[in-house]
């Protein structure tokens, strides 16, 4: 079932460069349904099943394994941690979440500066993350390096579940949303050959996605993400981007890529002849793996397709399980669509 394969998914630790639990849970369950998998120099899981025909064109799926998160930098004289984030996160989400950290995936909280300690002009302004830390509980630098070192990462503590009417929440479904819309569809009976990547290093500049869209050499690629959905209170229409509950989300551009116009109104076309239901990317804002993708070698027509979420890089998402399907089955039809078509 996707909600479980995604449940499972989510509360695996991987931030940007350390997906190892990701990639080996990936491969364990894909490995059966596959007829090739390996892992590039990267760390991105590169798959391949055929289906019962050629396709026309070589085209290559790719979702990205790695989630935001923090890296120590320091260890303090009194014990607290110092760390910066891998991967864009707003420090106003930051202050009193609960965190795990190092190998041992030891509990620490993340604090500031008291409130009532604060001087002129500083109610008024967003916590910066140099002056956060992260507190385990230790007494003295001496008692925190017994267990936690400079370089190790810390990871959002959140327990994925059920959320109100038809929604789910949890941490890092940007973008083990993805990775979970592949896994279901390696699962299935393919009409023709497909390629499936799981990259590394998105949230820190497209790193995996790039070296693996070069080895595979695709003619088409369409990229499962997820994307922010600013339908909440005191936001515009216009500025919405998407809605939870709405569906699956088509881009036509962001700030990395222009998308495909071929693919963009075939997904359309199919997602209205299957009645999936969909809604546009009401902005160019963020970008992808397509980003790094569409342009590698001699250019490959990309296409997106996205699940919407809201309060994304934050400690704790939220995403509808009707959009999580609407997104699984809009790009196994486009997949195979475009995979076979001459156009």
């Amino acid at each position: 079932m996707l909600r479980d394969t995604l449940a499972a998914l989510s509360e695996l630790h991987g931030v940007s460069g350390v997906e190892d639990e990701v990639r080996e849970f990936i491969i364990k369950e894909i490995r059966p349904y596959c007829d090739e998998v390996s892992v590039n120099s990267t760390g991105s899981v590169i798959a391949f099943k055929k289906g019962r025909n050629t396709p026309e064109n070589k085209l290559m799926l790719c979702a990205h394994m790695d989630e935001v998160g923090l890296i120590i930098t320091d260890v303090a004289d009194n014990g607290l941690l110092k760390f910066a984030s891998v991967g864009g996160i707003d420090a106003r989400v930051l202050c009193g979440t609960p965190v795990l950290v190092g190998e041992e995936k030891l509990p620490g909280v993340i604090g500031a500066k008291p409130v009532h300690l604060l001087e002129d002009g500083e109610h008024s302004k967003a916590p910066d993350i140099k002056d956060l830390y992260i507190d385990i509980g230790a007494l003295s630098k001496e008692e925190a390096m017994q267990k936690v070192f400079p370089g190790d990462y810390a990871i959002f503590d959140t327990e994925f579940g059920p959320f109100g009417d038809g929604l789910l929440k949890g941490k890092a479904l940007d973008d083990r949303a993805g990775c979970a819309v592949l896994m279901e569809i390696i699962k299935r009976d393919l009409e023709c050959d497909l390629y499936f990547v799981f990259s590394t290093m998105e949230e820190v500049g497209l790193r995996g996605a790039k070296c693996a869209a070069f080895s595979v050499a695709p003619d088409m690629a369409i990229v499962v993400e997820s994307t922010t959905a600013a339908d909440i209170p005191g936001v515009d229409e216009c500025s919405k981007v998407c809605g939870v509950g709405e569906g699956a989300v088509i881009s036509f551009m962001d700030r990395t890529t222009i998308y495909d116009r071929g693919m963009l109104k075939m997904a359309q076309r199919i997602a209205n002849d299957r009645a999936i239901k969909w809604q546009f990317k009401k902005g160019v804002t963020g970008g992808n793996d397509a980003g790094t993708i569409h342009n590698s070698r001699g250019g490959i027509r990309t296409a997106a397709v996205s699940l919407p979420c809201r309060y994304l890089h934050s400690p704790c998402g939220v995403i509808s399980e009707s959009d999580l399907n609407a997104v699984c089955e809009l790009v196994h039809g486009l997949a195979e669509k475009a995979a076979m078509s001459r156009q």
